[in-house]
């Protein structure tokens, strides 16, 4: 029963990855001892974390639409924004007794968990506590800037009713005194009618203006509070060993997969006989032991005379890369195949022979030598019937002392 394509293709990769295994598994361990040194020389580096619950200051403010994410009114994106900002970093940095601003606004980040009014304010440094410290520092300079903004924005708005409230006293006062010159001109101690009702107008803006300023000023900023302390981290955040050393495993794989499909397909020599099949296209007829006897060569005589077919044959015997294999074996395949087919084997392309075996020596020879021979022999009209393995350590009898050879 044939495999699926899917399952071939999946024995084919794993069969070049096994091929090319100290291939691959260099770069696996290159990959691996990578990741190992980049986590040995990175600095490390400590996280602390900050958190800071957000309170309506009781000013005018930036409100957001709830949504799925956020479903807090105030805007905490903007208040994240705010709190890297550079005003506060200054502010931070002169809590903590820093001298450059924005290089601790660079090891700053500010999250906002969804659906909370909770700004979480982390600090990356090299020591624990400089980042307990740093967090800290930002926590504190983030409300400090919260409370003053809110503070001048009621502030503003005072100025802004103090004023208005001045002009409509003037206004009233303008408006009383008009009504006693007219009472005085014409005698009557009825004030005109258009001047009172002016007058009861501006009085209950003086009222509202009032009220609206005594309001502001009762007014109690909350701009929030820490509700989660910075603390020391008892580990460094940074380098992670998981992400390092599985980074330089995965480079490591991808490097060694990639180096062993290129190695395989640039690397043509013959080394196993499953190369003989794959790289040259051959079928493999046999793979000869260090010592053939006679019961080998009746097999191979037995696949050779299946290939032949019935007829007289001049069969041609040649090594590639087999070293002198070929001619101590041609006497012993030759006694094999006279019981099973007419058939003359010869060693050397000058008796014209009409079909052709192939020594192929493992280790010592590449596919395009073996190609070369096939082709050659296609044009002298010989048909390869198919190729026989020969060992590296395979060293050839003599035929006149050898027994396989009767």
């Amino acid at each position: 029963m044939s495999l699926p394509t899917h399952s071939r293709d999946l024995s084919e990769y794993g069969s070049v990855l096994w091929r090319r295994r100290l291939v691959a598994a260099v770069c696996l361990l290159a990959g691996v001892g990578g990741g190992a040194a980049a986590l040995a020389v990175t600095p490390e580096r400590y996280t602390a974390v900050a958190q800071v619950q957000v309170l309506p200051t009781g000013a005018q403010e930036q409100f957001n639409v709830p949504n799925s994410r956020q479903r807090e009114t105030l805007n905490l994106d903007t208040e994240s924004q705010i709190a890297r900002s550079a005003v506060v970093s200054a502010l931070a940095a002169a809590i903590a007794k820093y001298p450059d601003p924005e290089e601790l606004r660079e090891h700053v980040t500010v999250d906002v968990p969804p659906n909370s009014a909770i700004l979480s304010i982390s600090y990356s440094a090299s020591d624990p506590r400089a980042a307990a410290a740093g967090a800290q520092a930002y926590a504190e300079a983030y409300l400090r800037n919260r409370a003053r903004a809110a503070e001048d924005a009621i502030g503003g708005q005072l100025k802004l009713i103090a004023a208005r409230l001045r002009e409509v006293e003037d206004d009233l006062d303008k408006a009383a005194h008009t009504a006693t010159t007219q009472t005085t001109q014409t005698g009557q101690t009825a004030a005109v009618p258009g001047t009172a009702r002016r007058q009861a107008v501006l009085a209950r803006q003086v009222s509202d203006l009032t009220l609206r300023y005594d309001a502001l000023k009762t007014v109690a900023v909350t701009p929030g509070t820490v509700i989660s302390p910075a603390t020391p981290p008892a580990r460094p955040a940074h380098p992670s060993p998981p992400l390092f050393l599985g980074s330089g495993l995965f480079l490591g794989v991808l490097a060694g997969a990639g180096a062993a499909f290129g190695r395989d397909r640039l690397d043509t020599r013959v080394r196993t006989c499953a190369d003989v099949e794959r790289l040259c296209g051959l079928p493999l007829l046999a793979e000869l032991p260090a010592r053939p006897d006679a019961a080998f060569l009746d097999e191979v005589a037995a696949a050779v005379a299946t290939s032949l077919g019935g007829g007289p044959h001049r069969l041609l015997l040649e090594g590639v890369g087999a070293g002198s294999a070929a001619r101590p074996l041609a006497k012993g395949l030759g006694s094999a195949l006279a019981h099973l087919v007419p058939v003359t084997v010869v060693t050397g392309r000058s008796a014209h022979p009409d079909a052709a075996l192939l020594l192929v020596g493992l280790r010592r020879t590449t596919s395009p030598e073996v190609t070369r021979a096939v082709r050659q022999l296609a044009r002298q009209g010989a048909r390869v019937l198919g190729a026989v393995a020969v060992p590296p350590g395979f060293v050839a009898p003599v035929p006149e002392t050898a027994e396989w050879g009767a």
